[in-house]
């Protein structure tokens, strides 16, 4: 079956506006373009937007789903099983902090009591799930099971009053290094307090610290696309600086 503009937006519950600028930036164009200049879809295009829409709703940014999607490589029934994959761990997720809503409620009508840490308690089991899905494997490789289960253990175990202090240095530190990024000198004192705020913010995180851990881990923000990506997403060459200050920080240089 084919489609105009205007009849797959409507099926798949998205804009005009959208499709255009999906043709526009190449990641899904149009079969073909009919006589009367209209754009017209047919069903590869529709499985195609269907999978964008899958890597959308999964958080991924569209240049990650425009490299993923028109590579000759692309397996579309392989990439839902990915995507069914995601979205169970995204149900779970949700289950957590859904049971954690559940508790507060309960304890806020005088049905059960709930301590001040276990109102955190979902949303560190979904913090921890969260990066096992996302780094376990690699981390598990370069840092061993031990240390692994070391830092779940201690994200766990993590009062109030340190998950309120490791949110604000989080917060700190995209500020600081922001403002550091600005000046363009990894070795300031601006980069110098990102570098410790990162320090600071392992803390909680590591069970362990050392200079050439540190050093390494910056030298995996410019290495791994997933971290370059986030550190890179308001102001590009960000993961760099961030290294550069860490390495001057540590002493060390990692490709050293």
């Amino acid at each position: 079956m084919e489609y105009t503009v205007q009849k797959l937006g409507r099926l798949a519950g998205i804009s005009t506006r959208t499709l255009r600028f999906y043709d526009e930036i190449g990641i899904l164009k149009p079969a073909r373009t009919n006589s009367s200049g209209y754009r017209i879809y047919g069903q590869t295009e529709v499985d195609r937007l269907q999978q964008i829409l899958f890597y959308r709703e999964l958080g991924v940014d569209l240049n990650r789903i425009k490299q993923i999607v028109t590579d000759p490589a692309f397996n579309g029934a392989e990439a839902l099983r990915e995507h069914r994959e995601q979205l169970l761990d995204k149900r779970r997720q949700l289950d957590l902090l859904i049971e954690n809503v559940d508790k507060t409620i309960a304890a806020s009508e005088g049905r059960m009591d709930m301590s001040d840490e276990e109102k955190f308690e979902g949303f560190k089991r979904n913090l921890i799930e969260e990066n096992e899905k996302k780094y376990g494997q690699e981390i598990r490789e370069k840092y061993g099971e031990e240390a692994v289960e070391k830092s779940n253990r201690k994200v766990q175990n993590m009062t109030k009053e340190q998950h309120e202090e490791v949110t604000r240095l989080s917060e700190e530190l995209s500020s600081v290094l922001a403002e550091a990024f600005r000046t363009g000198n990894p070795a300031g004192e601006l980069a110098q307090k990102a570098a410790d705020l990162h320090k600071r913010w392992l803390s909680f995180y590591w069970s362990d610290y050392s200079k050439e851990a540190h050093a390494n881990l910056a030298q995996m923000y410019v290495d791994d696309e997933r971290f370059k990506a986030h550190y890179d997403e308001k102001q590009p060459g960000t993961a760099e600086f961030l290294r550069d200050a860490i390495h001057f920080y540590t002493g060390i240089n990692s490709q050293g």
